[in-house]
């Protein structure tokens, strides 16, 4: 394949069952067969054995009737914390998320122009319906990396668009109460764990990481195996390169059959509808 000209990321998904995420020996169980089925691939593996766990509070906004998810958008904050404590700054992201890329680049999640953020349309490859197959989504993006907690949106979609301008374009009254989707005790727990990094060619070197989903600690909800790489106009035509990745992918659900989530996405948990 050739990476489409818009796509600045690639990012590669897997659900993992949450049974056992929790303990340090199964993490490193999963990391160790991830490193072998490396080896037996041929694919470079620059293993990380000391990185450190981050550790984050993940919760999204929406309307009572859900009208962000209607209309495929999504917006999700995210807390960093450290230990107990919750950081002043947390990261916001508005995306639009999509199977089809026309309609995902055709919403615009920049917010207004006094506000820095990062712009990124990421394919998502994910699990088909069978193991060994993929399907892709598309999310186009805007992150904004420190955005004061005691400024978040204030309870009505009129707060949102005064951040997001082009949240004006979707059919939504500005009074509509918006409110964290499952209420306050609907806050996830994330760890994060780096394990190294994939090389697929020149200039295709992914970061792969697992997270895990709690509802506190010692309650995983379920995990997720995911690799990345920024796509830029050196390796967007590195044909052998993205395609290694790709069966890389496919053949990896087979490799860790026994401990895949049925599912597509972590989102699509929270919500309680697929993707």
């Amino acid at each position: 394949m050739k990476a489409a000209k818009l796509i600045t990321n690639r990012e590669f998904k897997l659900l993992i069952k949450p049974q056992g995420l929790d303990r340090r020996s199964r993490i490193a169980a999963l990391s160790d067969q991830i490193l072998s089925f490396c080896q037996k691939s041929k694919v470079e593996f620059f293993h990380l054995d000391n990185a450190t766990t981050g550790l984050r509070n993940i919760y999204f906004y929406d309307t009572p009737g859900e009208d962000f998810r209607r209309n495929n958008v999504i917006l999700r904050v995210r807390e960093s914390r450290q230990n107990i404590w919750v950081d002043d700054w947390c990261e916001v992201t508005l995306k639009c998320r999509s199977g089809d890329l026309s309609q995902a680049t055709q919403f615009n999640p920049a917010p207004k122009k006094s506000i820095q953020s990062r712009l990124r349309l990421k394919e998502e490859i994910l699990r088909g319906d069978a193991l060994g197959s993929h399907r892709a989504i598309y999310s186009n993006n805007a992150i904004l990396d420190a955005v004061p907690i005691d400024s978040l949106f204030e309870g009505t979609f009129a707060s949102v668009a005064r951040y997001f301008p082009g949240m004006l374009m979707l059919p939504i009254d500005k009074k509509t109460p918006v409110r964290i989707v499952g209420g306050r005790t609907n806050k996830v727990l994330e760890a994060c764990l780096p394990i190294g990094n994939l090389v697929f060619g020149d200039g295709v070197q992914a970061h792969c990481e697992i997270a895990i989903w709690m509802k506190s600690v010692g309650d995983p909800i379920v995990g997720e195996l995911a690799f990345s790489y920024r796509v830029n106009n050196k390796n967007r035509l590195q044909v052998k390169a993205h395609q290694r990745a790709d069966t890389f992918f496919k053949k990896l659900q087979l490799e860790l059959a026994d401990s895949l989530e049925i599912g597509s996405t972590k989102t699509a948990l929270i919500y309680g509808k697929p993707e």
